[in-house]
């Protein structure tokens, strides 16, 4: 029997052909990363974040949580509860550390600690309001700062993007003294955050779905600005702000919130990655000519100083 595709199915299909030509031969990077292009990102991690967060069998914790933390090297033995108390995947992946297994750094003028346990990948000062993704490739500090219509106050100051494997601990922490002014969150896409992708695709992390946590500084961190903005990635759709800053409210899906300069000290909660992804932790303010990474590549711990006034 003959088969004949009605005129506008044909051209359709045409059309969808010539696109898989189009991302496979003309999109940079590595062919998987090319052919990432072709795949539902937001529909992809939206069905792993719900498989997920399903509750398993208490029989099945063990296996199957045991295989997962053994496959990208999750040190257990950090967690706050044992293996079997974890009723989800993402719960695991979300889980708190032992209390007093990452005290903060002490304070010093100008200082700034980790919020994550991570390897820093990039870091650097902005000029003309752009930083570095990688070599040849920069992105611009207003678009990643999307719903702050100030942006500029970054400018001669400092950024450090933090990298978390699935092996890190995923939750975000205060990394300054000081009082919080804004919390925002931008729907964008999903592409992986990995090196192949942030060597190749242009602008990154203004792209990608993110959120952003804003504070002033004060006492010894008098002076400076810092935002810390939660960028997510393939099969990391959740960048969830902690709720205490956002006093009952709901952050909107693309838009921003004041906070009422609600205190803040380093090592409090600022924010969880469900599943991992990258922190960019940007410095202003008019005391920022003055600050000074103490590091700047590298696996870093939550806590452990960034920099500080020279």
């Amino acid at each position: 029997m003959h088969w004949s595709w009605p005129p506008p199915a044909r051209a359709a299909l045409i059309l969808a052909l010539l696109w898989v030509v189009y991302v496979l031969l003309w999109t940079p990077g590595p062919l998987s990363l090319r052919a990432l292009g072709l795949y539902p990102k937001k529909i992809g991690s939206s069905l792993v974040g719900w498989v997920a967060t399903r509750t398993l069998p208490a029989s099945w914790r063990e296996p199957l949580l045991g295989r997962f933390a053994g496959h990208y090297g999750i040190n257990l033995a950090e967690a706050e509860y044992p293996l079997a108390d974890y009723p989800s995947l993402q719960a695991l992946f979300t889980r708190r550390l032992k209390p007093g297994l990452r005290p903060q750094e002490s304070a010093a003028p100008g200082f700034v600690n980790s919020p994550v346990d991570g390897r820093i990948i990039a870091s650097g000062r902005i000029e003309s309001s752009t930083a570095i993704q990688a070599k040849g490739l920069s992105y611009r500090i207003a678009e990643l700062l999307k719903h702050d219509p100030d942006a500029a106050r970054f400018e001669g100051g400092h950024f450090l993007t933090l990298y978390l494997s699935p092996k890190d601990y995923h939750r975000i922490h205060v990394p300054v003294e000081g009082r919080v002014s804004a919390v925002s969150r931008v729907e964008g896409e999903l592409w992986p955050v990995n090196d192949a992708s942030t060597g190749h695709i242009p602008r990154l992390y203004e792209r990608n779905r993110r959120a952003s946590w804003t504070a002033v500084g004060t006492g010894p961190c008098e002076g400076l600005e810092v935002a810390a903005v939660l960028v997510g990635a393939t099969h990391v759709g959740g960048v969830v702000i902690d709720p205490r800053w956002l006093s009952g409210r709901v952050l909107p899906k693309d838009g921003g919130l004041p906070v009422n300069l609600l205190p803040c000290a380093p090592g409090e909660d600022l924010g969880t990655f469900e599943f991992g992804s990258t922190v960019v932790l940007l410095l202003g303010g008019p005391k920022a000519p003055d600050w000074t990474p103490g590091r700047s590549d590298g696996a870093v711990k939550m806590g452990q100083r960034l920099g500080a006034y020279r």
